[in-house]
């Protein structure tokens, strides 16, 4: 449910009708929104609004769990500590609060919080010092999202902006953080390097690409001929032509190592065979 900040993602309180109310005290110490507020590693920041860098994507990350920083458009709503994990391209986090004036979040807008099931609504749980904690889905790093949160006092939906950060991540753990969409739809090429196997076999280097819809798909051809089927993420692609090589059109993802197996029949015994392809953005041509 998580959504990109386009309007309405402002400190606009709404109860279980929809009516909008004036901003109101949520815990007791502070009556009035303030725009400027600390993140997660205890920065303050004005920057919640404010999109500087390209988002990253959770299929730009190493698998792992590391601490963030998360800005928030409110002073009200502090987050205290961050721990993003990524899996499979997947991102979620767990923000710690410094206080306990929500019972539960919502990635999305205070309307869409009203009209949604309760499936989709995050409720806190407490950490071993007390603390409320919640486990949020993160569709994108250093990109405005929309969160509304539930105020226990005032039983109302409370919109927030938050932004999670990519800074304390590790660069070695971003691949081609800045490569954070495919490129336009159209044809390109792209240089590609092939690791594993025997070392016998070959692909031809730079590959065609195709984009459409935001979806890359490379045209492979391998120097040998007896390759009959690919296996990528589980599915299975039969050659496209065959000859003295082997053409499959297979999609991927740039600078990212794209784990293949490829079945060849050369052998007595077909089998598969284990690969690692990687498309070099920095390579990449529109094609003439």
């Amino acid at each position: 449910m998580a959504c990109v900040l386009i309007a309405g993602c402002g400190p606009t309180p709404l109860d279980g009708g929809g009516s909008s109310i004036p901003p109101a005290d949520e815990t007791g110490t502070l009556s009035e929104e303030v725009e400027s507020a600390p993140s997660a590693n205890g920065t303050a920041s004005s920057n919640a609004g404010e999109e500087t860098t390209q988002p990253i994507y959770g299929n730009q990350i190493q698998d792992g769990t590391y601490p963030i920083g998360v800005t928030s458009s409110s002073s009200m709503f502090r987050i205290v500590d961050a721990q993003l994990t990524v899996a499979d391209g997947k991102m979620s986090a767990v923000l710690t609060l410094s206080g306990k004036g929500y019972e539960k979040l919502y990635m999305g807008t205070g309307e869409e919080a009203l009209v949604d099931t309760e499936e989709h609504y995050i409720y806190f749980a407490k950490d071993a010092d007390g603390k409320y904690t919640y486990t949020v889905p993160v569709q994108a790093l250093d990109q405005e999202t929309c969160c509304a949160a539930f105020s226990f006092k005032k039983q109302k939906w409370y919109d927030r902006t938050l932004v999670f950060e990519s800074a304390l991540i590790p660069a070695e753990a971003i691949f081609a953080a800045r490569m954070a969409q495919p490129p336009a739809d159209g044809q390109y090429t792209a240089e590609v390097v092939l690791t594993g196997g025997t070392g016998r076999v070959s692909v031809q280097s730079p590959a065609k690409l195709s984009v459409k819809d935001g979806t890359v798909t490379a045209t492979l051809v391998w120097s040998s001929p007896f390759y009959e089927s690919m296996r990528v993420d589980g599915a299975v692609y039969d050659p496209v032509a065959a000859g003295e090589t082997s053409v499959f059109e297979i999609p991927v993802m740039l600078d990212r190592d794209l784990a293949v197996s490829a079945r060849t029949v050369a052998m007595s015994q077909p089998h598969e065979i284990d690969y690692i392809l990687r498309f070099d953005s920095a390579t990449l041509k529109p094609l003439e």
